[in-house]
């Protein structure tokens, strides 16, 4: 890859990316540092990775990225904040949005970067079985059990709008 098609993957794919990574984590600094360092990883390695692998190969380092970060802030967990969730939980939400968010906090990690890989961002099953590392089948079955976990948690009687 040379400088200008690492230019082109930054004007088309920083956006994306930035979406998907702060859609997953729910805090635009960390989102901002973990889509950085994936650019800065691509940057690095530009000379190994084909500009039409690109795309992949940052939604694959973003990604891991954030899995580390997350398991990462999950040690520093504070018994308080489990308290301000089922204070939360307790609350009628009736903005469409706000129960689509709690919804899909309710997921595994993988779980929901799987329903935004394909749902919100259109990816095939193959393209996120190479940035996930799982095979097209384990995509689908996964991706079936997190679309029912988010029907099951949608038609509840409190959740609906």
């Amino acid at each position: 890859m040379t400088e200008k098609e690492y230019n082109q993957c930054v004007n088309l794919y920083a956006d994306n990316l930035f979406r998907f990574i702060v859609k997953n984590l729910d805090h635009t600094e960390d989102a901002r540092d973990v889509v950085q360092n994936a650019f800065e990883i691509l940057w690095k390695h530009c000379k190994d990775v084909p500009f039409e692998k690109g795309k992949s190969y940052l939604f694959t380092v973003a990604y891991h990225n954030m899995i580390d970060h997350v398991r990462k802030v999950k040690r520093i967990t504070l018994v308080d904040e489990f308290k301000e969730e089922t204070k939360i939980s307790e609350q009628r939400i009736h903005d469409a949005r706000k129960v689509l968010e709690k919804a899909l906090d309710r997921l595994t990690d993988v779980q929901r970067s799987l329903i935004l890989l394909k749902d919100y961002e259109g990816y095939s099953y193959e393209e996120i079985g190479e940035i996930m590392q799982l095979n097209p089948s384990q995509v689908k079955v996964y991706l079936h059990r997190a679309r029912l976990h988010l029907k099951q948690y949608l038609i509840k009687m409190e959740n609906v709008i």
